[in-house]
């Protein structure tokens, strides 16, 4: 049996539980609702760990097939880590006093560290958009 039916059965299976909680839920009335809340919650929950399951293994299984996607994944990766640390090294950690709650150091040293972050990668996107555009004109 090949993947494709198998994930095509899978779906079908998931489908039809899930119909008949949805019926469930309908049918009842205000007061038994709540039994029909926790299963669908836990299929939720399975459903959401299954798919992300499955797109790890193909994700890993397609990058470690492939030795040139590998070594520019970990490129990517490394240059993300390198901008991580730097917004981390700049990022300001001081106590910050908001209303009657005191914020530690370590709390904004990692806020101050994500807009860093948010701040370096806006600007290297414009950068190399205005790169791309620039080059495309001067052909």
């Amino acid at each position: 049996m090949n993947l494709h039916k198998l994930t095509k059965i899978a779906a079908i299976v998931i489908s039809v539980i899930s119909i008949v909680f949805l019926a469930g839920l309908m049918t009842s009335s205000d007061d038994a609702d709540n039994s029909w809340i926790s299963p669908m919650i836990y299929m939720s929950y399975f459903v959401l760990f299954a798919s992300i399951a499955i797109v790890l293994v193909y994700v890993f299984k397609n990058l470690f097939s492939n030795k040139e996607n590998l070594k520019k994944t970990m490129i990517s990766i490394g240059l993300f880590l390198g901008v991580v640390l730097i917004s981390f090294i700049l990022a300001d950690g001081s106590d910050v006093k908001v209303g009657d709650e005191n914020v530690s150091g370590m709390t904004s040293k990692l806020v101050s560290t994500g807009l860093n972050m948010f701040y370096f990668l806006a600007l290297i996107s414009m950068v190399t958009m205005g790169w791309t555009g620039f080059n495309k004109l001067k052909k």
